[in-house]
This record gives structure tokens, sequence and C-alpha cells, in this order.
């Protein structure tokens, strides 16, 4: 397989203005996409969803010229969560979904993301062909036969009805009062509207986008606001997503912190209650060891995949599994829809409360996360720590001193040249100790 110059895990990301997410390279990429779609004959059409950062709206606009220049037609659905936009590829029948996003990052950066017709991300043998295509001179369609864009009046409505028939007709949210962060980005109107058509008692914050703040001090990147605001408004929980709504972080009533792989638990148990599950649960590398003990005692199969949805994705499919995610709160129910969601993940735990009669803290109980801690090794070039002697045997020193009650982990940045040190176990001074003098030893003989 070549390599990719512009694609990364989750399509094409960077600063706005800096190459590649610039107007003049976002043109062009909406004609490569629109002549490799187009040729392919399977639809005439392609929708684009944004988040709420500021730039969305210039590069939806070159998106648009590009496309309908190769002679596709698109439907513009307006700020939308990825997800959403996952949906509404398949449902429209579209030849690809594009999502103008940089989820977690600030304001300042932006992304092009890409759904294909049955809302999974692109094959890698389109993104060479799109990457391909971009090198050509751009040519434009004679005039009979340029593309048309329309907006989608219908896009969030037919949303939220989506996310609410994943929980069963009866189920509601009647008197629970939920604290709800929506990093004032793609969620902050459709988020609000499926939980309080759902009867919850809803005290939304982070909710008024203005281009500039989405993911500011806000969100499930940040959950300082969402833990004061839960316990000031003795709430019963919080949920709080990213930018573009595809992690879900929750906050119980005391204020605590339910990361991804708290949540992935219950509704992983919950699903094998129900005889449901049909597999097991795929996790990342840096799933906590808490989870995987806690999978092990519901005899559920669990396995690791490298960081990422994208390769949560990839072994799902691979074992025909549903379940996966990371702690990040990139949660995937394969059974709901095609991506990680964080409206529909933040459903199935409200289910399981309503239920079970239990508290979010309640459901929590059956799984003990383990102390981790993570030192970052500057490394003057890439290499490959697992080739050294030194450090192997190091590694196995450590793991012969925690046994089974905790896990080394050490893996190289994608994005920086970096070996993050990680070790796991019961002992939060004995890890600390631990991680230091692997780093110690990285450092040295790196």
């Amino acid at each position: 397989m070549s390599k990719r110059e512009f694609f990364g895990t989750d399509g094409i990301r960077g600063k706005v203005g800096e190459y590649p997410i610039t107007p003049e390279f976002v043109l062009k990429l909406g004609w490569a996409v629109g002549k490799v779609l187009g040729e392919n004959g399977r639809s005439d059409r392609i929708v684009i969803g944004k988040d709420t950062r500021i730039s969305g709206y210039l590069f939806e606009s070159a998106l648009e010229s590009g496309i309908t220049a190769a002679g596709m037609n698109v439907q513009l659905l307006g700020p939308m969560p990825t997800p959403g936009i996952a949906y509404l590829t398949r449902t429209f029948r579209a030849a690809a979904g594009i999502v103008i996003s940089a989820s977690h990052n600030s304001y300042m950066d932006n992304g092009i993301k890409f759904f294909s017709p049955d809302g999974f991300k692109l094959p890698d043998e389109l993104e060479l062909a799109i990457e391909k295509q971009i090198k050509e001179p751009m040519t434009c369609v004679s005039s009979d036969k340029l593309g048309k864009a329309k907006i989608v009046k219908t896009a969030a409505g037919r949303y939220i009805e989506f996310c609410k028939a994943t929980v069963p007709t009866n189920f509601s949210l009647d008197g629970m009062k939920i604290v709800i962060d929506c990093a004032n980005g793609a969620a902050y109107s459709i988020g609000i509207k499926v939980f309080r058509e759902l009867d919850a008692k809803l005290i939304p914050i982070h909710n008024n986008p203005d281009g500039l703040n989405i993911n500011e001090n806000c969100g499930a990147t940040s959950m300082d606001s969402i833990v004061a605001k839960v316990k000031e408004e003795q709430a019963d929980l919080g949920i709080a997503f990213d930018g573009d709504a595809d992690r879900l972080i929750m906050v119980d009533s005391d204020g605590r912190v339910v990361d991804g792989d708290e949540l992935l638990y219950i509704i992983a148990k919950d699903a094998k209650n129900r005889g449901v599950l049909n597999g097991g649960v795929v996790g990342t590398l840096m799933s906590n060891l808490g989870l995987e003990k806690a999978l092990a005692k519901e005899s559920i199969p669990f396995k690791r995949a490298n960081v990422g949805d994208r390769y949560v994705m990839e072994m799902l499919q691979e074992n025909d599994w549903k379940f996966g995610g990371e702690s990040s709160g990139h949660i995937i129910c394969l059974d709901k829809n095609t991506s990680g969601d964080a409206i529909i993940s933040a459903l199935q735990v409200l289910a399981v409360m309503v239920y079970e009669n239990k508290t979010l803290k309640e459901l929590c109980q059956d799984i003990q996360k383990y102390p981790q801690h993570m030192i970052n090794v500057r490394i003057s070039k890439k290499s490959d720590p697992m080739q050294n002697d030194k450090i192997v045997s190091a590694i196995k020193a450590v793991e012969a001193e925690l046994a089974d009650t905790g896990r080394v982990l050490l893996r190289a940045s994608g994005t920086e040249p970096v070996i993050r040190v990680m070790i796991e176990g019961e002992d939060q001074a004995q890890i600390e100790k631990l991680t230091k003098e692997l780093a110690d030893v990285v450092k040295n003989n790196l």
C-alpha cells in the first residue's frame, strides 16, 4: 500500500491557513473527491456537515465549489455531530459524507474527514485515488453538467429521531436532572433537543458557540466546569461532548469523572446481560487494566487495538464484534451507528440506569480503575525501543516485579519525536518509581 501524503488516521487536519488547510487546497480536494467519486457511479451526491468553528463556512464553500465543478451535487447539512453525518450519508444514499471538523482541537485548527456510502471511513484505495487526483490540473465540467448545491433543512430533525430510536419507545428521563456540556460545538442544539424530548430536566452549559470558543475550557477534554456544575445543581449526572460530539465523558452525582473505559464496561455488561453482546469488546493499548479485568470477571473477551478509533473499528470489523472504544470517550456501538457517537452512547448508559434503577456511581462499582503513570521521553531520531536489548531487559524486570497486578507499555508517538513510557499498577507510588526508572533507561539508550 502506497504511503498517503495528506490523509492521516482521521482525514486531513492542521492549522487554518497553513498548507494543506488552505482555501486553495480544500477547493482542489473537493474537485478531486468529486472526480473520483463521480467516476464510481454509485450516487451523484455528496453530503457536507461541519462543527461550529469559524473557518467551517470558508471550507464548506471551497468544498462545494470544487465538488460542483466536478459535476457532483452537494447537500449541506449545517452544524452536525460527526456521527450524524455518518448516519445521513447512509440514509441519503450519498457517494460520500464530508465532515469539516478538527474534533477536540481549538478553533485555530480545522480538518476534512470522509465517510463512505455505508457510513464507515473511506477505504485506503479511495484515499490514495483522491490524493493522486489532487496532483492533476483542475478542470471544470461544462455548464450543463455542473453540480447543484442545496441546504437540507430536515437534517437535524432526522438525526434527532435516529438517536431517540436507539432506546425503547417507552424510555423516559422524566425526573432525571442532567447537566449537559456541548463544548460550544456541533451538538450545541441537537444534543439538547434529544435529551429534552426524552423529558430530562436539562441544565445546558457551553451551548453558545461563537466560532471561536469551541472546546475552550469546556467539553469532554476539559471537565472542571461540568464537575462544578453537577455539584452546584446537585444533579443526577453530567454529560460532556467534545467539539464534534463523537466523544463522551460523564460525571456521577458526586462529581467524579467517568471516562470511556467505564462507560464502555457499563454498555458491554448490559449487552451481555440482555444476550445481545455477540462477541467481545475492543479497547486500545491505553485502555485501563481495570477494564480488562472487570470484563474478564464477566467472561467477556477483550482485545487491544492501536490507539485511535480507526484501529478500534478495524478490529471490531475483523472479529465481527459490536462494542469498542477508548478511554478518551470514543465509544463505538456498531449495533446503533457506524462511528463513535457521544449522544447515542450517553443514551445507552442512561437506559441501563433507568431499567436497572441504579445511579451512574452504582453502575461503575464493579470496575476498579488502576493508577497509570506516563512519562514522555524525547528522542533525537525515530527508533524502536523494543529493538534495544537493555530496554527490553528493563521492561522484563518491571513486568516481573508487577506480576499480574500491572502492565508496561512503551509506544512511539505518531505526532512528535517521543517515546511514551506508561506503567499501570495497584500502587501509585510504586508505578511512579518504576516509570521514572524505565524512562531513564529509555533516555540513556536511545
